[in-house]
């Protein structure tokens, strides 16, 4: 069976901090670096790295708050989510693009890597795959995506949102599809923020298995069929 491990990854500058990593049994497709959501490093990005191994994918997961504190994750509270938001002021861009290149590294020669992301991480998703080379992008209702709407991926990219996000409002998911027509952008009726998520009040199970199964197919066609390892 496909593990849920706890590794470290060392930095450009030396510093070592703490992943998920979960590979499959047999000859990865590809693989993903997972960005967490405010909460830090939770069991739940740890299953969503086995879900993608399951699936045939090397998957890592960083802990972004390793940078300044080791093993902080928040509650899942509204207290828990306002520690989380400072927890991410505290980093900067090229701390966290550092973060996803050392991720990218780490798969080694496995072809393909896509990079995603819940909540904030999906934010810095879509503000990577602007600016790196990556294979694609699988982005979870990322949380500020509004305001960097001009941002242009420089990858496959699909997106999902709740159309009754409060973090996200139905408005802003819309004017992401307008603006971007080419990206695929799916809205799920009836889902809040953190619907993907079994772990948060907001988990809606038919919106995430629907979202879960075009992810799949996305990263069937987009990384599983190109072999070109990212050159970050």
């Amino acid at each position: 069976m496909p593990n849920k491990k706890r590794a470290k990854i060392s930095l450009q500058g030396g510093q070592s901090f703490d992943v998920w990593r979960s590979d499959p049994v047999g000859p990865a497709k590809g693989g993903i670096v997972v960005l967490h959501a405010v909460y830090g490093l939770t069991d739940h990005i740890g299953d969503v790295c086995v879900k993608w191994s399951d699936a045939g994918y090397a998957a890592v997961a960083p802990a972004l708050y390793d940078r300044h504190k080791a093993n902080l994750v928040h509650p899942y509270s509204r207290a828990g989510a306002d520690a989380g938001i400072e927890s991410y002021r505290a980093l900067t861009e090229d701390d966290i693009f550092g973060f996803i290149k050392a991720c990218v590294i780490s798969l080694g020669e496995v072809g393909g890597v896509a990079l995603s992301g819940f909540c904030t991480g999906g934010t810095w998703c879509w503000r990577a795959c602007a600016a790196l080379e990556l294979t694609a992008q699988v982005n979870f209702y990322g949380s500020h995506v509004p305001a960097f709407i001009d941002l242009r991926p420089r990858c496959p990219t699909i997106m999902h949102y709740g159309d009754s996000d409060t973090i996200v409002p139905l408005g802003d998911a819309e004017r992401i599809k307008s603006k971007h027509p080419n990206i695929d952008v799916h809205i799920y009726p009836g889902a809040g923020h953190a619907f993907f998520n079994p772990e948060q009040a907001t988990h809606n199970s038919a919106a995430a298995a629907l979202a879960w199964q075009r992810s799949l197919a996305f990263m069937e066609k987009h990384v599983a069929s190109n072999k070109q390892v990212p050159r970050v």
